[in-house]
């Protein structure tokens, strides 16, 4: 049986600098305000998109759940379009967008560890919380 919790941020070598800063920082904001009670990594990757392992389609982030919870689940997101979405929205925008993207399988995340169906209308609502509380946090100019 799997005894191990939190949540933790593996970069892949070729990941942004600033992203991966960025990224570090949330997670450690994110293990202060919620449980994670089966551990879930957040692997960024270097490439523009990454093909989900089921429909085989090319998405910017996924999230693997076991059918098993003896097996821990895990996220990827891809990060290879930051330098173009800094020049098109800004580097505050894009780095949300990436973090956006976290909260939002953290949505499924929750699904799973509540034994819902993982769907993505019910999941929207996550990324909108967590990104609301992680703004109340940050200096605003």
């Amino acid at each position: 049986m799997t005894n191990r919790t939190g949540l933790r941020i593996r970069s892949e070598q070729g990941v942004h600098p600033e992203v991966r800063g960025a990224c570090l920082e949330f997670a450690k904001w994110l293990r202060i305000e919620f449980e994670f009670l089966i551990r879930v990594p957040v692997y960024l990757k270097k490439s523009d998109q990454i093909k989900n392992t089921f429909t085989k389609e090319l998405v910017s982030a996924t999230f693997f759940a076991p059918y098993d919870k003896e097996q821990e689940p895990y996220i990827r997101i891809a990060t290879g379009d930051y330098i173009k979405l800094v020049q098109e929205i800004g580097q505050d925008d894009a780095l949300a967008s990436i973090l956006n993207s976290i909260a939002h399988e953290l949505g499924h995340y929750y699904q799973w560890i509540d034994d819902e169906e993982l769907e993505e209308e019910s999941a929207e609502d996550t990324p909108d919380y967590i990104m609301d509380l992680y703004a109340n946090t940050r200096d605003h100019p």
